[in-house]
């Protein structure tokens, strides 16, 4: 990718990445606070700001790599903190935090969707081209943190799920993966199998699914 296509990539990137990862984390915050825990609303991220929840690496650096080299577009956010022994019925409210950031992208697909629609019906307005092209990655990133984050790994939204669907043993077994859930998921985006990392062979046609379920949504 030449200099100036970078920069109109990273142009059209920069608020559908931000929001996506952003509101994901913000998600989680709010549906905490509903449950019982106060943790991230005493420590300021329940909040619709960008700047409270930026990464550097995770929300500037890795998203920027990613469309400079290709593959799949992905980052993360700072985490919300929350205290699951806060909430009001522990193991059973994990489940809805959990699914609070997952569900936020979802949301965030559609919209994007709608605004790629919207952009359709007016194809000679001179904003309908930049906005089709950030609606299609809006759609996208959401669609890949919708999926990444449904994997069943501690500390992903995925296995905190699996671990309060589980019996307590099972569950047990598996939360004490969660110090070494990023390692592995590291390792999944690195290490190539046939040419192309784990990681793209599991995430690829689950993104493709989401990405035709929202088309075919709207």
């Amino acid at each position: 990718m030449n200099i100036d296509a970078l920069i109109q990539t990273i142009a059209l990137a920069a608020i559908p990445v931000l929001f996506a990862i952003t509101l994901h984390e913000a998600a989680h915050g709010y549906a905490a606070r509903h449950f019982g825990d106060l943790t991230a609303y005493q420590q300021g991220r329940i909040s619709l700001n960008p700047l409270r929840h930026i990464d550097p690496i995770g929300t500037v650096l890795l998203p920027m790599l990613t469309l400079f080299v290709g593959g799949i577009l992905f980052g993360w956010a700072k985490p919300v903190p929350v205290n699951f022994a806060a909430l009001r019925r522990p193991k059973q409210d994990m489940l809805w935090v959990a699914l609070a950031g997952p569900a936020a992208n979802l949301a965030m697909a559609l919209f994007w969707a709608a605004v790629m629609k919207l952009a359709l019906m007016f194809p000679d307005n001179y904003f309908a081209e930049p906005l089709i092209g950030m609606a299609d990655i809006g759609v996208t990133i959401n669609a890949v943190l919708l999926v990444l984050n449904l994997l069943p790994l501690p500390p992903l939204d995925g296995g905190r799920v699996a671990v309060s669907l589980l019996p307590h043993r099972q569950a047990f077994q598996l939360a004490k993966l969660e110090p070494y859930g990023l390692v592995i998921l590291i390792l999944m985006a690195v290490v190539p199998v046939g040419g192309r990392p784990i990681l793209n062979w599991i995430l690829a046609p689950l993104v493709s699914s989401v990405i035709r379920l929202v088309e075919t949504i709207l």
